[in-house]
């Protein structure tokens, strides 16, 4: 049978989590269709046509799925599973919103954030947060996933294959869109970005922050935060690192004033180099870290931006 990817997308391109889910689905089998649903969503579906190794694209177009509500996008990839033997979403807070609802209602178990394909039903997942793999092997008839975007590379582009517009839900009253609210930045997305540069609670401040963002823009990177630096009010909840937060995989992960604490190096620990800046030689960041600095953070992160001018 046929592999399904739900599409993450923005009703005009699809996000790059997609892409990661796709290689996924690629390990699971050959004949892959991609689910683009949404509103006024062609440009995303043909974006999603050039996609390597999609054999089809699926266009469901509707006022309903134009926010993505879970509870909407759900009947619909429910009103097309029994064509598929899985069915695969990224595991950002768009898949893990949508991806339960689906498995509940099919009454399968859910394998969550693979990490690993070893074959059509068995699986790599991290328990523990991070520090022990287990093996996972589903007999469900179908087997409902959701990816873990940082460990599979990004399908690449090129290919063209057919569009087909399919029958969209007509919606539920069970949750309705008020208003959202997004923080526009010119910065690189958290989650995509090749460059990191995160503060912990050893920045001390909000004011203090500034550091991390002067050093992230002369890098052109994303800025990261651990968990008590967002408790403590320094900066906002979504650019949280960690079990908690956000994985990242980037090329170069700067942790400033981060002890490291299990829980965030298991959101990190996939970065290909890992830089540590703190004042305590027995932090556990170092560790985890390529390369430790023990020092003030209020003298080094300057002298790091002075070199960089």
């Amino acid at each position: 049978m046929s592999i399904l990817v739900i599409a993450e997308h923005d009703n005009q391109s699809l996000k790059n989590s997609t892409l990661n889910t796709v290689s996924a689905a690629l390990q699971c089998g050959q004949d892959i269709h991609l689910l683009v649903a949404g509103h006024e969503c062609k440009n995303a579906a043909d974006e999603a046509a050039t996609v390597t190794g999609v054999s089809k694209v699926l266009l469901a177009d509707a006022a309903s799925l134009e926010r993505g509500l879970p509870e909407n996008l759900a009947e619909q990839v429910l009103a097309i599973a029994s064509a598929y033997s899985h069915l695969l979403a990224p595991a950002t807070s768009f898949g893990k919103a949508v991806m339960p609802r689906v498995a509940a209602r099919l009454d399968v178990e859910q394998v969550s954030e693979i990490t690993k394909v070893i074959s059509e039903d068995t699986f790599e997942r991290p328990i523990y947060a991070g520090n022990a793999i287990a093996t996972v092997q589903s007999s469900d008839p179908v087997k409902a996933i959701t990816v873990r975007t940082t460990a599979f590379s990004p399908a690449e582009k090129g290919s063209s294959v057919p569009v087909e517009a399919i029958v969209a839900i007509s919606g539920s009253d069970k949750s309705i869109y008020l208003s959202s609210q997004t923080d526009k930045s010119s910065r690189p997305e958290l989650s995509s970005a090749q460059i990191v540069v995160a503060g912990g609670q050893g920045v001390g401040s909000a004011e203090n922050f500034k550091l991390i963002e002067q050093l992230a823009d002369k890098l052109g990177a994303a800025i990261g935060a651990s968990r008590a630096a967002v408790d403590a009010g320094y900066i906002a909840n979504d650019l949280q690192v960690g079990q908690t937060g956000k994985i990242v995989a980037p090329d170069l992960y700067i942790a400033i004033g981060i002890s490291g604490a299990i829980q965030h190096v298991a959101g990190i620990k996939d970065s290909k180099t890992i830089v540590a800046i703190n004042q305590d030689p027995d932090a556990p960041i170092f560790l985890t870290a390529d390369y430790g600095i023990v020092g003030d953070l209020n003298e080094l992160v300057p002298q790091l931006v002075a070199a960089l001018d």
